[in-house]
């Protein structure tokens, strides 16, 4: 049942962005039936204020689709799927009102937030922090909740507060990037030893910046060099895959952690290892409003701070790929509905 909201508070159409397969190709739509949220199903109407995008998710469809279209049978492709803005309509006894301004990852088996209007769940959201402005909201969601489900609930670290954790050592790979910023806030307020790599001196001063300790370039020294001369570490969590992945084997003590984002970590494991007793895994985070409402906290505590690469309206939505797709995003690339200065870099 739907609040008081009416239907007429949103256009018949509006801007979405569509990604087609067959031609892999985007195309801006400038009247595009506006989603009908099913209230049953905790759907609210969000105007979309910003966005971010996610390196890859337009290869997604194409390698998972039984995932991608599980919720979505007219298989339209938007990206996009942090999402920070404005509640239309509501289900009944949402605490999530009209006019209430969130902040959400949506789930990937439904499009995406590249568009005016979208839908998001009450599971999945939370409300935007008060010291974030919509750009810098759209950059939390997927990267935070990734750090946040990696350490506390597959690490086995307990929570800010676990005192078991304090002294213990964590690298992660891509230091720098959406994910990575986000894991070395969090584990460096959870008293970790944070030690980040990175891929220039400049990245190096950003990521201790953040909290980490130490660095290591990828640049000059391997994980497996860094290892013999260092030693190994209670966890390591791998953003990269392949070859960082196999590398980062060598890190991790007896009894430790490895993680990956990317890809299971057992395909990766060297031959040439000596054994080892340590825990393995691969996760994909899950959409989580009421851990994205923890870091909203720690957000308007000022105790982490969010980190933005660039942003482009959604007319420059080729010009924001191309920098994703680039390679040398420092933080997230974020497409907001609203005139905005050009990048700096």
């Amino acid at each position: 049942m739907a609040s008081s909201t009416t239907a007429q508070d949103a256009p018949s159409t509006a801007k979405t962005l569509i990604f087609d397969i067959p031609t892999k190709t985007l195309k801006l739509q400038a009247s595009h039936p506006v989603p009908t949220p099913d209230h049953r199903k905790d759907e609210h109407l969000v105007r979309v204020r910003t966005t971010a995008l996610c390196s890859g998710e337009l290869e997604w469809p194409t390698l998972f689709p039984a995932a991608i279209f599980s919720e979505n049978p007219d298989k339209q492709v938007t990206p996009g799927h942090d999402l920070a803005g404005v509640v239309v309509t509501s289900p009944l006894g949402s605490p999530f009102r009209p006019g209430s301004e969130i902040y959400a990852r949506t789930r990937p088996s439904r499009p995406g937030n590249c568009r005016e209007y979208t839908i998001a769940r009450t599971e999945e959201m939370a409300l935007k922090p008060q010291k974030l402005d919509w750009v810098d909201a759209a950059t939390v969601p997927l990267s935070a909740i990734t750090a946040w489900q990696a350490l506390f609930q597959h690490a086995g670290v307990d929570g800010l507060c676990d005192s078991n954790a304090k002294g213990k050592k964590v690298l992660v790979t891509a230091a720098a990037g959406g994910v990575g910023v986000w894991l070395v806030q969090l584990a460096s307020l959870a008293g970790l030893e944070v030690i980040g790599q990175i891929g220039s001196a400049e990245n190096g001063e950003f990521v201790m910046e953040l909290g980490a300790s130490k660095t290591v370039n990828y640049k000059t020294t391997s994980l497996k060099k860094w290892t013999e001369e260092e030693g190994p570490v209670d966890i390591v969590i791998d953003l990269l895959g392949r070859k960082t992945l196999e590398d980062a084997w060598y890190c991790v003590k007896d009894a430790g952690v490895l993680i990956s984002i990317v890809e299971p970590p057992e395909g990766r494991k060297p031959e040439q290892l000596e054994s080892k007793n340590l825990k393995s895994l691969f996760f994909i985070m899950e959409p989580n409003g009421g851990q994205l409402a923890e870091v909203s906290k720690l957000l308007d505590e000022e105790k982490c701070k969010p980190v933005l690469d660039s942003v482009w309206s959604l007319d420059e939505y080729k010009k924001a790929f191309d920098r994703l797709d680039g390679g040398h995003a420092r933080g997230k690339v974020v497409i907001c509905d609203f005139a905005h200065p050009s990048p700096q870099y």
